[in-house]
């Protein structure tokens, strides 16, 4: 069974009567997890029944708090994956957490909502899974070779967990010569400059406040061959259009990631206007939404899903049937 509420601050979500699992998202009803997920579940012999909790953007902090409350108190509520508020739903409600791990201090965010002995647990997921879906598709050696650049645009919760992945988990003769992040306002660039400061191994790091979308293009101009271009902004999926206008030329044999898999998909179909003439790699978000959706899945259920293999590969199979 599959369902999405809209939150309020006041509104009452309605106790579980089976073991249930949450999506904490804007359009969950949308996502192809609502019909992926039965699916899923019968094959890993869990429960069934997953909800969506849809919050708008930057909701009020006391909508977090109430659905963090929910879910703590009600037995039958297991744990959700969160979505878009990861930043806004940890700073509302951190008080409400037993227990956050390394990442979520780390990048004041929480992407998995889980319980354990009565205690409620949250966890950032995103620089593992972000980690996983980028070695999908890049090759190994790929810095080393090409001294190419990564430009993010955005600086929420996806953007950081990929900016810290690289940071933290590249070796160190391995490396962007460059990471770039541009965002449309400053204190989440402010807040992500904060977080980097605490792991970076010595990659130069520039932060732009770019509100004007030709800003964004003026960069996407100037990197070098082979670099990589990410948006993390939502845009495409969240709400319509592209963070770039039709005037940005991406890098020549560049690598173009957007984390988006469903929506408008705008920034992918700019690229894919340039793939053939400019030899981009292109990759949409798919293979971030299988590994983001099983390593919650894996924390609420308290059971082990494989990264790869014949299992993950049966796994994606069966997404792919909905997609």
């Amino acid at each position: 069974m599959t369902q999405a509420i809209q939150a309020t601050a006041d509104g009452v979500l309605p106790k579980a009567d089976t073991p249930t699992m949450y999506f904490i998202g804007v359009t969950t009803g949308q996502s192809s997890i609502m019909r992926v997920f039965p699916a899923w579940a019968r094959r890993l012999d869990i429960s069934e029944r997953i909800v969506g909790i849809d919050c708008r953007p930057h909701d009020d902090p006391a909508v977090y708090r109430r659905v963090v409350s929910f879910i703590k108190s009600d037995p039958l509520s297991l744990g959700a994956l969160v979505t878009t508020h990861k930043i806004d739903l940890l700073a509302a409600a951190r008080d409400l957490f037993d227990a956050l791990d390394r990442y979520a201090e780390l990048m004041g965010e929480v992407s998995s909502i889980s319980k354990q002995d009565g205690r409620l647990a949250g966890h950032a997921k995103d620089l593992i899974t972000s980690g996983l879906s980028l070695a999908a598709f890049l090759p190994e050696d790929h810095w080393k070779r090409t001294g190419a650049e990564v430009f993010c645009l955005g600086a929420g919760g996806s953007a950081i967990a990929v900016t810290c992945h690289v940071m933290e988990q590249c070796l160190a003769d391995n490396r962007p010569s460059k990471l770039i992040v541009a965002n449309r306002s400053t204190p989440r660039l402010e807040q992500m400059k904060r977080i980097h400061q605490k792991l970076n191994p010595g990659i130069p790091v520039a932060y732009h406040h770019c509100p004007d979308p030709r800003q964004r293009d003026a960069i996407v101009n100037g990197l070098k061959p082979g670099s990589l271009v990410i948006n993390a902004t939502g845009l495409g999926k969240d709400a319509p259009g592209s963070p770039l206008t039709d005037g940005a030329n991406f890098p020549q044999r560049g690598y173009v990631w957007d984390f988006n898999y469903r929506g408008d998909l705008l920034f992918l179909k700019q690229a894919r206007a340039q793939q053939q003439v400019r030899n981009l790699t292109i990759e949409d978000g798919w293979v971030y939404f299988l590994h983001g959706w099983t390593r919650v899945i894996a924390e609420v259920f308290h059971i082990d899903i494989p990264t790869s293999g014949p299992e993950f590969d049966v796994l994606s199979a069966m997404a792919a049937k909905v997609r």
